[in-house]
């Protein structure tokens, strides 16, 4: 996906960085040693071989004078953060880091290396390369994954890093707020009013009280976020996005309300969640129409060609405005 966000660097840079991380001896000569991961939403990745033919990964936070979402102000920290305690606290299968540079003497952005993982992305390989029992085994063994994560608890909602919130609707309306901001800040039209959307948030706001524990939650864990080798998962990738919240809140559920995301039955089980209540729905669908509008308002800042996903997002917001307004809203 392009996005103007994606910090790209020349092959000289490249070289610099490879030095850096891994001494003189691993700087590879020629000037076919590095390929872009071009998947990517956000951040520049590339995959580079050095000079003993060892493969790893780089990536590049976005360049310090380029736009981003609230949310995504210094995300590459939280996201070595998450992978920290991912390591530390559980068994999921993470790439190893091998290298981190917060010193932007090189790049005027945050950067780290990490060990390259062999394998197949689930979610690509799910389109041909897998069969639907292989899929299925997959995604079940992602949910598996996912809830290993959430086992890991904190002392605050909100932010991987820096000050958070004593309850997670606090922490949750102040994630609305920013991207509602955001949106205003960009004049980009949502189909529906800023208070008309905060509105919808805050009527079904009480069922963010049900959630008192602070667990570690990726977000954006789904499958193409995962590397599969063999049948098994053997590294998820792309901890960014992660943050002190509720478990219901990961990626794996979406398809429930925004079917795009695929069936989730899969995932659930691997989860150990079949069913949920009532107050879990209606969260549910709270942090689908908060995806909907984060893909709509984020299209302004990445400078998107196309307006996919623009409509994507304004369709699905669409929808979960009407399916929230059908639920009882009392008094909160």
């Amino acid at each position: 996906m392009e996005s103007t966000t994606k910090n790209r660097q020349p092959l000289d840079v490249l070289r610099t960085l490879i030095g850096r991380a891994y001494g003189d001896a691993a700087v590879p000569s020629g000037d076919d040693f590095a390929e872009e991961v071009t998947e990517g939403w956000f951040n520049v990745i590339y995959r580079l071989t050095l000079a003993d033919g060892r493969r790893v990964i780089l990536k590049i936070a976005p360049p310090a004078d380029v736009p981003v979402l609230t949310r995504e102000v210094g995300m590459m920290r939280a996201e070595l953060e998450a992978m920290r305690l991912v390591a530390e606290h559980t068994a999921v299968p993470i790439p190893r880091i091998d290298h981190v540079d917060l010193t932007h003497e090189v790049v005027d952005a945050d950067l780290f290396f990490m060990e390259f993982v062999e394998g197949d992305n689930l979610g690509f390989a799910a389109a041909g390369l897998l069969t639907a029992d292989e899929t299925y085994e997959g995604n079940r063994q992602l949910g598996a994954l996912n809830r290993d994560i959430t086992s890991v608890i904190g002392d605050r909602f909100g932010p991987m890093v820096g000050p958070g919130f004593a309850t997670w609707r606090e922490a949750f309306m102040a994630m609305v707020d920013e991207t509602l901001a955001d949106g205003v800040a960009v004049s980009i039209d949502l189909g529906h009013s800023p208070e008309a959307l905060r509105a919808a948030f805050t009527a079904h706001a009480h069922t963010l009280d049900e959630v008192t524990q602070p667990r570690l939650i990726e977000v954006d864990l789904w499958d193409k976020n995962s590397i599969i080798r063999d049948g098994r998962i053997v590294a998820v990738l792309d901890h960014e996005r992660a943050i002190w919240g509720d478990p219901i809140m990961e990626a794996g559920f979406t398809g429930l309300d925004i079917p795009i995301f695929g069936d989730p039955t899969a995932f659930m089980e691997g989860f150990g969640v079949t069913d949920l209540t009532p107050g879990e729905r209606t969260r549910r669908r709270l942090y689908s129409l908060y995806l909907a509008l984060i893909m709509t308002v984020e299209t302004k800042y990445r400078g998107h060609t196309t307006t996919e996903v623009y409509d994507l997002g304004r369709e699905q917001m669409d929808l979960l405005m009407v399916a929230l307004a059908g639920e009882a809203q009392p008094v909160s």
